[in-house]
């Protein structure tokens, strides 16, 4: 294994488990504040009896906040680097069955991409099991790595699209709706100008973010700016899941951009 393999594979277990770490911490937090997740209306939607009965178990308060716990520990495993087949699978069904408890996901696009990374750990320790583990870490790596740069791409050839995104004003309109409330009247942040100018700059690094694939050094200014601009996702709108469940394929970015 090389040395560039080894650090990226070890960047991308300690970020990923940092993300799960975070993100278990929100749902044991989250039991006592829930007042929208009711299992009794979701139950409905599973066909199967079978499958119901063993989710209400699975839902009831005690074994959703043990398998929560157990998550957490895993994550912990992962970060130090000592996560082996089973652990990957047991991870990648709970990602499955907290999608199922929130009808999908309960924060967007970042639990999505979440379970990319471990798709990609998952893929890793299966295909380890029937070749060598090198080749079984590139094909992940470079799963995780193509997962991620299609989201921006498709992000941003799909802003490109939109007439409100050309223009600016889909800039504004977002922040207007950010955690501290709208713009005040004077923000620079209103200038059109300025807003035209962000919304375009976003645009065309999203669409060519495949280019970084073409050298590593690339590779590092564009994961630079997506660290700066999840950052201030983060800030403005306090999505912190963004930034840690796609700063997690940065090392998967930085690998295939390498070799």
């Amino acid at each position: 294994m090389s040395l560039d393999q080894a650090l990226a594979i070890r960047a991308f277990e300690f970020l990923l488990g940092w993300s799960l770490l975070l993100q278990t911490a929100e749902y044991l937090r989250l039991r006592s504040l829930d007042r929208v997740g009711n299992w009794q209306v979701q139950r409905a939607e599973v066909p199967s009896g079978q499958i119901r009965r063993a989710l209400d178990w699975v839902f009831q308060p005690m074994p959703y906040a043990s398998m929560l716990w157990l998550r957490g520990a895993l994550s912990i495993t992962l970060m130090l680097g000592h996560a082996g087949p089973g652990i990957a699978a047991m991870l990648f069904a709970m990602a499955l069955l907290l999608l199922l408890r929130w009808r999908g996901a309960f924060n967007g696009g970042s639990d999505f991409m979440t379970l990319v990374g471990l798709t990609g750990l998952l893929l890793a320790h299966g295909l380890a099991m029937f070749n060598d583990r090198v080749t079984a870490w590139h094909v992940a790596l470079w799963y995780v790595a193509l997962q991620s740069l299609s989201s921006y791409f498709v992000s941003g050839w799909v802003k490109l699209m939109r007439p409100e995104w050309r223009s600016g004003r889909a800039m504004t309109v977002f922040l207007d709706h950010g955690v501290y409330g709208p713009l005040p009247e004077k923000s620079i942040l209103r200038s059109p100008v300025l807003a035209m100018l962000c919304s375009w700059s976003f645009t065309l690094w999203e669409g060519l973010f495949p280019l970084a694939l073409l050298d590593v050094r690339l590779a590092v200014v564009f994961c630079a700016i997506a660290t700066v601009f999840h950052f201030l996702v983060f800030w403005f709108f306090g999505l912190n899941r963004f930034f840690w469940a796609w700063l997690s394929t940065f090392p998967a970015i930085l690998y295939c951009a390498s070799v």
